[in-house]
């Protein structure tokens, strides 16, 4: 007599960045995690939401524990405003490019790309600094600016000066008249402070492939302003490494977030991968401990996903331990399929037929749901069949 037992309900990680502009990662997290235990009634899921240093990184950390803050500091175009930053468990506070000086605030990028500043970041830096905070995990991703930095170093105490020696803004249709940088007043703590950079962007501050010529486009630069911006940040670049006795603008990441990256390096930041950082703090590794199938994804996968986004991450660290990882995101370019299938058991879209992004951004839970859903019975299936 043989007798049959049915496989036990898997441990399910749910590890998904967010749907720009829909869901945050939790949302996402949230929602493929309903469609899993619906099909699979008892199933254990653990959600751990990722992000790679972009929009999201703050709530994906902040899923993790800690104090959410509200702090008054300016958006790109100088107007005050309460933006988010975070503190986590462990003391690290956390700062959001995007949610300061982000492409996606419409007062912030109200007046054009060459008067943004990222004065912002350095306000919200100082009120961590006067909360005590000494470690600072700064994500770089969706800037508007593209400034180099001097805005941030500014709010921090730095002054730029003409040859007449008059002040100088901190914004690259003005950079170009700096002739010399005093940086005494740069606030004594930022030298007690670790910053982390949070990006996977390795590009120099100027040059072909720098800041202004490779991101620049994308948050309004005009192809006659690439030039002149692009020598202004160079320009403004030696003069501040004279002053600060260090070099830092061919450094891998130094073209991030509009050259921010740069003036963080020249602060003794270290760059990191947005997407490791992150899956360090949430604990994912901890999760995969154990389990038997993890989920990721994103708003679109393209060949773009290999390159140190969330998902990937996600599924290299499940690789190292011996568990598959489905990708399940909005949308799929099926020229990068056979890249994609790589890296993940299976990749799919949300979308079920035909119809327009507006529909499928109102439906983009109930979408996530029912095809995470019909996935997990695939999974339930196939895992019968090998008991």
């Amino acid at each position: 007599m043989t007798t049959s037992t049915s496989p036990r309900p898997p441990i399910v990680v749910i590890a998904p960045d967010s749907f720009k502009g829909s869901l945050s990662a939790e949302e996402v997290a949230a929602a493929i995690g309903a469609g899993i235990q619906a099909a699979i009634p008892g199933a254990q899921v653990r959600l751990k939401p990722i992000a790679d240093g972009g929009e999201g990184t703050l709530d994906a950390l902040m899923h993790a524990g800690g104090e959410r803050l509200a702090v008054a500091c300016r958006n790109a175009a100088g107007q005050v405003a309460d933006s988010p930053v975070g503190i986590l468990k462990d003391g690290s506070a956390v700062i959001e490019s995007a949610a300061i000086v982000g492409l996606t605030d419409a007062a912030g990028v109200a007046v054009p790309v060459e008067q943004r500043s990222t004065l912002g970041v350095g306000d919200a830096m100082l009120k961590l600094l006067d909360r005590g905070a000494r470690h600072f995990l700064v994500a770089l991703g969706g800037s508007s600016t593209n400034d180099g930095g001097a805005g941030l170093l500014c709010a921090l105490g730095l002054k730029l000066y003409d040859a007449a020696g008059e002040a100088v803004p901190p914004v690259p249709a003005q950079l170009h008249k700096v002739a010399r940088i005093d940086a005494s007043g740069i606030d004594a703590r930022v030298r007690e402070a670790k910053i982390v950079a949070m990006s996977d962007v390795d590009n120099p501050l100027c040059g072909e492939e720098g800041a202004t010529a490779v991101f620049g486009p994308q948050k309004g630069v005009t192809p006659e302003q690439v030039g002149v911006l692009d020598r202004a940040l160079g320009h403004f670049a030696a003069v501040l490494e004279q002053a600060l006795g260090r070099s830092a603008s061919g450094n891998p990441g130094a073209g991030a977030a509009g050259g921010l990256g740069y003036a963080l390096l020249m602060l003794g930041a270290e760059f990191r991968s947005g997407a490791e950082t992150v899956a360090d703090h949430i604990g994912l590794d901890e999760a995969l401990a154990g389990a038997d199938w993890l989920i990721t994804g994103e708003g679109r996968s393209d060949a773009q996903t290999l390159h140190g986004k969330a998902p990937f991450i996600a599924s290299q660290r499940a690789r190292s331990k011996g568990v598959p990882t489905t990708l399940l995101s909005g949308g799929i370019d099926r020229k990068s399929l056979g890249e994609l299938q790589g890296s993940f058991s299976g990749c799919f879209s949300i979308v079920f037929g035909p119809g327009s992004l507006q529909e499928a951004i109102a439906n983009a839970p109930h979408l996530l749901q029912d095809s995470a859903g019909q996935i997990a019975r695939l999974w339930q299936t196939a895992a019968g069949a090998k008991r």
